[in-house]
């Protein structure tokens, strides 16, 4: 059962990670409404049918793809690369109530601009928190594995919140 009446909007890396995981659905399980910027689905689709992530999106009939209402909004974060400013952008247009991004710089704009924010292993620490998942260490291992640069720090400090060091 979804965590309460949450609209998430994500951000590409985050689905692919998840992807990667074999996890992509803990979003469907942890929020009511799933959202991804139609920039996010061209850059996960980019890599085409057997990139990570694409089929895994096109198979979501939970996850909603939505456009910007006012594309001027991200066009304002020209710092960003298009993916990550529709999901803030939309992320204010929608009010939502968590956007879920990795990228450092687009993290810093998010909080700048207020919204509340967490990333892949925010969401895979809160889906072991809901007993979604019975560990993120292997997670976190296969996400490694499969290329996701993850900081040792970054890590450390999720497993000791998940009581797995």
């Amino acid at each position: 059962m979804p965590e309460g009446s949450r609209l998430v909007v994500v951000n590409t890396t985050p689905i692919i990670a998840l992807s990667l995981a074999g996890e992509l659905s803990l979003l469907h399980s942890l929020y009511d409404e799933v959202v991804v910027p139609s920039a996010v689905e061209a850059e996960v689709l980019a890599g085409g049918r057997d990139g990570i992530g694409s089929s895994e999106l096109m198979e979501a009939s939970w996850l909603r793809v939505a456009s910007l209402q006012d594309a001027r909004r991200a066009d304002l974060l020209a710092d960003l690369d298009r993916g990550e400013a529709e999901v803030l952008a939309l992320a204010q247009e929608l009010n939502a109530d968590l956007v879920i991004i990795d990228e450092r710089l687009a993290r810093l704009h998010a909080k700048r601009l207020g919204l509340t924010l967490t990333g892949t292993l925010g969401g895979l620490l809160r889906a072991k928190q809901l007993g979604h998942v019975k560990a993120v260490a292997p997670l976190i291992d296969k996400l490694r594995q499969g290329g996701i640069h993850l900081s040792d720090m970054v890590v450390t400090e999720v497993l000791a919140l998940a009581d797995e060091l």
